[in-house]
């Protein structure tokens, strides 16, 4: 049965500008729901390495060996990348003490390399975020748009006809609330997914920074840092 005061009998009496505003969230929640799957597939492999990094790892023979169980790729896996950064600085280091970073001892050279490795990972873990916080602050006011252009158009229909009891009032007014519900049903998975994703992007970055303060210990050492053994945070900057 068609319903005369539903969804479709919105799309079908609305103009153009209340079929752009349905169109673009759509697109919104398209969007949205996109970056999520992906950051959230993304994230489960993280924490599955992240667990390779912080156990076998360090049972491995060598650095060498260690990178290689990681992962073959750094583009993979930021692991990789971190500890491939830190062996390649201490290498460049060794190798290049007449340059002007000679006069910096190894340790805070080091240090300042781990620390832009974690910050070139901070920008990749956070790229697709920006797209959730901007659908789920919009989206209700592109909603609320609607039901406002939507209700002009009606009441406008609604004067012409001459009409203005509360059955043909109700009607279109109560269709054009429709888009508000519209924003809102884009607007709540946004927001949700965007501190869902936060959240676990920080807690993959202090398992990034552990592992960052093991590795400077290993490469100015030669020896893993102690659990209980205070370090200096490596932590990314915004963190």
């Amino acid at each position: 049965m068609n319903n005369p005061y539903g969804i479709a009998n919105l799309w079908q009496q609305g103009d153009s500008v209340t079929h752009a505003v349905a169109i673009i969230l759509l697109v919104m929640s398209i969007l949205s729901w996109y970056v999520m799957a992906i950051k959230a597939w993304s994230l489960i492999r993280l924490r599955r390495q992240a667990a390779v990094a912080s156990e076998h790892f360090w049972h491995s023979k060598s650095l060498e060996e260690g990178m290689n169980l990681l992962a073959p790729d750094r583009n993979n896996n930021p692991f990789r990348a971190l500890a491939e950064d830190g062996a390649n600085a201490a290498m460049h280091h060794a190798m290049s003490k007449e340059d002007l970073h000679g006069a910096l001892n190894i340790s805070e050279w080091v240090t300042s390399c781990l620390r832009r490795s974690i910050e070139n990972i901070t920008g990749r873990l956070q790229s697709g975020l920006q797209v959730l916080a901007s659908v789920g602050s919009t989206a209700p006011f592109v909603g609320l748009f609607g039901t406002v252009w939507g209700i002009y158009h009606a009441l406008v229909g609604i004067g012409v006809s001459g009409q203005a009891s509360i059955d043909k009032v109700a009607g279109p007014v109560g269709e054009a609330l429709i888009m508000t519900a519209f924003g809102l049903v884009v607007a709540i998975p946004a927001v949700l997914g965007y501190n869902a994703l936060t959240r676990s992007n920080k807690a993959i970055l202090a398992q990034l920074s552990n592992f960052a303060h093991d590795l400077h210990a290993y490469l100015i050492t030669g020896g893993r840092v102690g659990q209980s053994q205070n370090v200096v945070s490596l932590r990314a900057k915004g963190e």
